[in-house]
């Protein structure tokens, strides 16, 4: 793995779009995995910043996202679906069916998995996948213990999540118990990953990251066995990291 450190959430969100953009304009067919929550919102803007002053196209791009909430309707305000058309999709040319992401409102949700596993495994992984990280080491929605064999599939989420992401609601009682989420197994098949981590909340996720012991306990220790892995932490997020500059596995 490499760390690059930067000096603010700025700093961050600019490389992060730099490196996406630098893919877009790398080949006339590109899949990204793409993340929500905060950290991603500034790099969202950046890119929607880019065409509109460089009309950098998306016409070539397909989008696979991370994760979806299980029984949030697509079009509700606090799905991820509507978060992406949001922050992104309705700013850009890409066209809607290369939008690709899991149906929380399934019939029948564990078909709804293997449907979406079997789809990234066409593309043998996405050419590049943006994580962010959780402040108890998940990624993706692959809370402590998941096993590192998993693929897409629904997840219970730990009560910690649910409260971090408890602000996007109106209340604890409405953030939903379950999503979808790609498993660990899909995330490594991407070619390349871009981890973001932003705010002191996440510097001990990060060290355990780096230093503890490759383990479920902290499911983002696994990317150490990836061959293509980039951290961007900002100085906040990497206030534990201050002996390490660059890390390779």
């Amino acid at each position: 793995m490499k760390l690059v450190k930067v000096k603010n959430y700025e700093e961050l969100s600019a490389f992060a779009a730099e490196k996406i953009l630098e893919k877009v304009r790398s080949s006339n067919r590109v899949s990204l995995g793409l993340a929500t929550g905060g950290t991603p919102v500034r790099t969202y803007e950046l890119l929607i910043d880019d065409f509109k002053k460089r009309k950098t196209s998306y016409q070539h791009v397909h989008t696979y996202n991370l994760d979806e909430y299980v029984g949030i309707a697509a079009d509700a305000q606090t799905s991820y679906q509507y978060y992406m058309f949001e922050h992104l999709f309705n700013h850009i040319d890409i066209p809607k069916e290369n939008v690709h992401l899991p149906n929380g409102t399934a019939e029948n949700i564990l078909q709804e998995t293997q449907r979406y596993e079997d789809a990234i495994d066409k593309l043998k992984g996405v050419d590049l996948q943006l994580l962010g990280i959780g402040e108890n080491g998940h990624i993706g929605f692959n809370e402590p213990g998941t096993p590192f064999d998993r693929t897409t599939h629904v997840t219970e989420l730990e009560e910690s999540t649910r409260e971090a992401n408890s602000r996007y609601f109106n209340s604890l009682d409405e953030v939903p118990t379950h999503a979808i989420t790609m498993g660990i197994a899909t995330i490594l098949k991407s070619k390349e990953i871009v981890l973001l981590a932003s705010g002191e909340k996440k510097a001990e996720a990060l060290y355990q990251m780096f230093n503890g012991e490759i383990s479920n306990n902290c499911p983002a220790s696994v990317l150490r066995n990836h061959p293509n892995v980039i951290v961007v932490a900002d100085e906040q997020a990497a206030s534990k990291l201050e002996k390490l500059s660059t890390v390779s596995n």
